[in-house]
């Protein structure tokens, strides 16, 4: 258990910017940060943080929370988890309860396989520096290859002892489990039950996730021999989804960030290369094809994508398909092909680092244009083979989803392929119909009956079977309108419940208490809401006046939830309003007194609604004279304060 003051030192500490902007790229917009929404996919930012108030929300999903809620949401921590984590961040000393031994692995299994894992790369670091094997080998290998040590040391490159269970006995005298070095694939059962290191014999790489956290590793042998594999990486585990992990990202975020482009190679050779010629937003996808996955990590941090290619002919066409998803995400791809065979790490050594960064600036082409290049030359004046490239270019722009840049793609390429846009744009449109009847024939069928006319008391007639349905009731639009009401009423308790009522000559309460009062003939039917109101309520029966961080910070996530969506907006008003066209929009805190009583009686006006409307029902269905009258005086009574409510809200019912 954590004690309650290093709790509060580390919720004090943590910003949300800097915590949230560890795994996504924001930018400015009005008073907020916003950016692409980490925990679903989208192209359109949805994703809102307000810097002031220390949340986040998603308008798209609808995640939110604080620093502590962002970090439990987007690593699947449990509480203590994302508190330690943000405590590490920001170097604050955890003081717990009951102390656990030090070396002794994490009782949450998922944590232990952290533990080991980074257990790991530390032996293989270790072994890299002081070991006799790993100097002469490892770290010579390294030195050869051209490496400075400074790389060496930030990447943690290690080697791994030509020893069937160095790691294994190292680990075990430690006190960590067999099973967690199994688990993570560090060590491998044989059919004879024999338990040995993976990784034997091998220089290390370790694979981080993006908050520095080692997950995995990747093995090179230095032995000759055609039967060993090149290259051994760590299998699937709990925590280690190959597809979901770039290799580098840890390293380059913040690069990638701030030169708004990544630049995407094939190995860990190529990633270290780049690095040390000082271009440091570099990510390789760790030995497998790109995934949708690696391609939505990249996009947290910038649309930009360049991708270095290897020099082979070969190698270069069969990956040009695959990349055509990157398209797809709505990222902008460019390509640079390096001369002579020639991969970025061969290259670097050998036009050294200054020149290399010149090279790729100045050799950058777009992917599209690449890419028909690449296949006219291949396919010659062969007209058969022309017209398969013309339809596989265009497929490719057919994916891409913004219209401007299709067009302009489309331009360029009716210019380099010698085919006039017409015919390129009818294909294009050929191939999104095709598209769209493919998915729209995936989609569930639904069928639409038309709704009661105002004279049919009974159902719609059923048109196609027994089953049929008429539109949702009037009841449950009206139950959604009530609960747009109470939202409101929440929401301004939360903005402005601590400021001084301003009218009326009311003077010393609080626009938070004279809600309270002013609510007192009026019941919640939102199970949120109420609890919200009673809360607040009972805190100002103590003797304190609630602000929204009680809420936000809450420990019934709904509540927080509720509070964060009622206090965050996805709009903000423009500058240019008042500075280019002197329009000046009044701001709701101009005059609080409407914005006040126009919430409460909105929401009065409503619940009006609804007992009227009950009324009718029961006159209606009333037999007994005396009884009806009873309820007609009464309807009438409500009426007179329907009608006060509509005069102050500026309408005229008529009835």
């Amino acid at each position: 258990m954590i004690n309650q003051d290093t709790i509060n030192k580390i919720m004090d500490t943590a910003r949300i910017e800097e915590v949230v902007g560890d795994f996504v790229s924001l930018k400015k917009r009005g008073t907020s940060l916003i950016g692409n929404c980490p925990f679903h996919n989208e192209k359109t930012p949805s994703f809102h943080v307000s810097v002031t108030k220390g949340i986040y929300k998603c308008f798209g999903c609808g995640k939110g929370g604080d620093s502590v809620h962002f970090i439990m949401d987007h690593e699947k921590y449990s509480y203590p988890e994302a508190l330690k984590f943000l405590a590490q961040k920001y170097n604050i000393e955890v003081e717990e309860e009951q102390q656990r031994p030090e070396h002794i692995a994490a009782n949450n299994a998922r944590e232990s396989l952290y533990v080991i894992s980074q257990y790991a790369a530390a032996f293989f670091a270790n072994e890299l520096w002081t070991g006799e094997q790993g100097r002469a080998i490892g770290l010579s290998y390294f030195k050869e290859r051209g490496f400075r040590e400074d790389i060496i040391r930030k990447f943690e490159l290690g080697y791994s002892p030509d020893q069937w269970d160095a790691l294994l006995l190292s680990a075990k005298a430690a006190g960590h489990q067999e099973e967690y070095l199994s688990k993570t694939g560090l060590t491998v059962h044989n059919d004879n039950g024999r338990i040995y290191d993976r990784f034997r014999g091998r220089v290390m790489f370790p694979i981080h996730n993006f908050t520095g956290r080692v997950i995995g590793f990747g093995g090179r042998t230095l032995k000759t021999d055609k039967n060993v594999p090149k290259y051994v990486n760590s299998p699937e585990s709990d925590i280690y989804h190959k597809s979901n992990v770039l290799y580098g990202l840890f390293q380059a975020k913040k690069a990638i960030r701030d030169a708004d482009n990544c630049y995407l190679v094939e190995g860990y050779a190529d990633v270290l290369s780049v690095h040390q010629a000082g271009v440091e937003n570099v990510v390789a996808s760790s030995g497998t094809s790109l995934t949708v996955e690696q391609i939505r990590l990249i996009g947290r941090f910038t649309q930009n994508v360049t991708i270095l290619y290897d020099g082979d002919a070969a190698g270069i066409k069969a990956s040009l398909r695959g990349l055509d998803m990157i398209l797809e995400e709505g990222l902008n791809v460019k390509v640079v092909n390096f001369p002579d065979g020639h991969d970025p790490d061969s290259y670097m050594h050998r036009v050294g680092a200054g020149a290399f960064k010149n090279y790729i600036e100045n050799n950058r082409k777009d992917f599209i244009l690449y890419k028909a290049d690449i296949l006219l030359k291949e396919a010659g004046k062969d007209p058969i083979k022309r017209a398969g490239i013309i339809r596989d270019i265009v497929e490719s722009i057919a994916k891409i989803p913004d219209d401007i840049k299709v067009s302009v793609f489309i331009r360029e390429c009716s210019h380099l392929l010698q085919v006039e846009e017409r015919m390129l744009l009818t294909e294009l449109n050929k191939m999104r119909s095709a598209k769209f009847k493919k998915n729209a024939a995936a989609q569930p069928s639904r069928r639409q009956f038309p709704s009661a006319s105002p004279e049919q008391d009974g159902p719609p007639e059923n048109l196609f079977d027994d089953n049929a349905k008429p539109d949702l009731p009037d009841e449950q639009e009206r139950a959604d309108d009530d609960l747009l009401q109470e939202h409101e009423i929440i929401r301004l308790l939360l903005a402005f419940g601590h400021e001084l009522v301003s009218w009326d000559n009311i003077d010393d309460m609080y626009i938070g208490s004279f809600i309270i009062q002013n609510l007192a003939d009026v019941t919640f039917e939102d199970e949120i809401c109420k609890k919200i109101i009673e809360s607040y309520k009972q805190e100002i029966e103590n003797g304190h006046l609630p602000v929204a961080n009680q809420f936000i910070k809450s420990e019934d996530r709904t509540i927080a939830d509720l509070a964060i969506t009622l206090s965050t907006s996805p709009y903000t008003l423009s500058e240019n309003w008042y500075n280019k066209h002197q329009i000046y929009v009044r701001d709701e805190t101009v005059n609080l007194k409407a914005t006040i009583l126009g919430g409460l009686f909105h929401l009065k006006k409503r619940k009006v609604d609804r007992i009227l409307l009950g009324l009718l029902q029961e006159i209606k269905t009333e037999d007994d004279p005396v009884n009806q009258e009873i309820l007609m005086q009464r309807y009438a009574f409500i009426k007179n304060v329907e009608r006060e409510i509509s005069r102050f809200l500026g309408s005229v019912v008529i009835k």
